[in-house]
Parts: structure tokens; C-alpha cells; sequence
């Protein structure tokens, strides 16, 4: 049993959900090899969490990235090209349109 803040509740979901994330779509697909390594897993892991991994309480956005305008014109919808970045290794996928 653990003691909690009282002006913290309702945080402890929040810390429960990013945690969950982190386990599930890195720790559980590779090896950590020493505290260096954690450490650059979850800078880099943040820093896509934050920058480019859509949320859905953010209609698919990045907290740190506004959502994009949709696209309508039915042209420019069949000549989009998709762009994909490996993260971690090939843990993580980045998709974005290609210029």
C-alpha cells in the first residue's frame, strides 16, 4: 500500500496511463542493457510521446503538436506520399506526409 498526495488525486490515473504506454510499446520489446541505456529509451520515448504519437483525447494530435488541416481536395489525396521514421530502433514508427 502507498500513501498519496490529497492534492494529487486524480494523477494517479494519469501516471498509471503513461506507464502502461511505456511498458507496452517499449519495455516489453527490448532489452535494457544498463541505466544509460534506460535513460536514453525514455528521453527518446518521451520526446516521441510528446512530439508525434497521436492521443485520442487530442482528436489524434501530439500535446506538443496541433492537429494538422484536414485534406478535402480529393486530388491531393490520391498523390499523398507517407513518410515513416524508425524510433528506438524500429520500436517506434513516425509517420508524416512527405514534402
Amino acid at each position: 500500500m502507498y500513501m498519496r498526495c490529497p492534492r494529487l488525486l486524480g494523477q494517479a490515473q494519469h501516471c498509471e496511463r503513461i506507464t502502461g504506454s511505456l511498458r507496452r510499446e517499449v519495455l516489453d520489446r527490448m532489452l535494457i542493457l544498463n541505466e544509460h541505456h534506460l535513460r536514453r529509451t525514455l528521453t527518446r520515448y518521451l520526446q516521441h510521446y510528446n512530439t508525434a504519437r497521436p492521443h485520442q483525447a487530442l482528436a489524434q494530435a501530439a500535446p506538443l503538436r496541433p492537429v494538422p488541416d484536414p485534406i478535402i481536395d480529393q486530388e491531393r489525396i490520391a498523390s499523398l506520399t507517407i513518410r515513416r521514421r524508425e524510433r528506438l530502433g524500429g520500436v517506434l514508427h513516425e509517420y508524416s506526409h512527405a514534402a
